[in-house]
């Protein structure tokens, strides 16, 4: 289960007992801030896309929208999300708690500056009901992967 792989990917930092579990579903961005009794917008949620043949992920804030224009400068190429069962073999998570930690080698991670006006954000962990509290440099440190901040999200600021 992935939940399990993300809990023994924070073990390794001391900190998989923030990991939040709850007991109804957090699998969209309304449901997980009703859960974690917060604001939409600051759920951070990962969208997941291929690229030049190779999966990247990008974690925004539950309020933004990708911008085609702005990811289609970003990375060269236009936004084409990863099908359920992509996400599931390519990114090692299910749609409902894809995350950016224990996640499958290869897989780029960009956080977008979105979430950047926030304090803390509430990821999920690898489970269609878990979440984390971290703080953006929290998020930053965390995130496997992690490659860089970007802009490519709209109807945010």
């Amino acid at each position: 289960m992935a939940i399990e792989k993300v809990k023994n990917y924070f073990q390794k930092f001391g900190i998989d007992n923030r990991i939040l579990e709850f007991a109804q579903s957090s699998a969209t961005v309304e449901l997980a801030a009703q859960a974690a009794g917060t604001q939409p917008e600051r759920i951070a949620k990962s969208l997941t896309f291929m690229v030049n043949d190779k999966p990247i992920m990008i974690v925004a804030a539950g309020d933004a929208k990708v911008d085609n224009q702005k990811f289609k400068m970003e990375f060269a190429t236009k936004a084409k999300m990863l099908t359920p069962d992509e996400v599931d073999n390519l990114i090692g998570h299910s749609i409902g708690g894809v995350c950016p930690f224990g996640i499958n080698e290869g897989v780029s991670v960009y956080l977008d500056k979105s979430l950047q006006r926030f304090t803390t954000v509430f990821p999920a962990c690898g489970s269609s009901n878990s979440a984390i509290e971290l703080t953006i440099a929290e998020l930053e440190k965390y995130s496997q992967y992690f490659e860089k901040w970007i802009d490519v999200c709209k109807n945010w600021n």
